[in-house]
């Protein structure tokens, strides 16, 4: 039954060539023509460059904050001497807060996401706490994934 109801709905979308085709994403906005839109037009490539330079004015440390889904790295224990919560990882270029998934054990931890040089495919070492906070063995290799926030 579920593949008819499929069929039904790829046969009736099929015959509509009103509807545009969109290569993954949302839709952008529809554009609705306003008497004037000459002159809009003629300051849109200004508009373009004012947020071009406003954009790159920015301060630094701004603009290498990452948020959202960073990657999957394999994780060490580091420092165990080191006490608090935290992932030195080469996924980021700033320390920030962020989280880290431990799949085997379903579980997330708040971190403190700490910058080490080398290529993002790199390992990582997580803190003491933060492994026992995971349920990670201590003496394994973790494969977490990580989130900045």
């Amino acid at each position: 039954m579920r593949w008819f109801m499929l069929s039904v709905c790829v046969l009736s979308v099929a015959g509509c060539d009103a509807l545009p085709q969109w290569a993954g994403g949302a839709r952008p906005a529809p554009t609705v023509e306003q008497p004037g839109d000459e002159q809009a037009e003629g300051l849109a490539p200004d508009a373009e460059t004012a947020v071009d330079e406003q954009s790159s004015e920015a301060p630094d440390d701004a603009a290498e904050v990452s948020i959202g889904t960073l990657g999957r790295t394999v994780a060490s224990l580091g420092n165990a001497a080191e006490p608090g919560l935290w992932l030195k990882t080469p996924l980021v270029s700033v320390e920030q807060s962020g989280r880290v998934y431990y799949a085997e054990t379903n579980t997330t931890v708040d971190v403190t996401l700490i910058p080490i040089d080398g290529p993002s495919t790199a390992g990582s070492r997580l803190s003491l706490q933060a492994m026992q906070a995971l349920g990670a063995p201590l003496t394994g290799l973790p494969e977490v994934d990580v989130f900045g926030a």
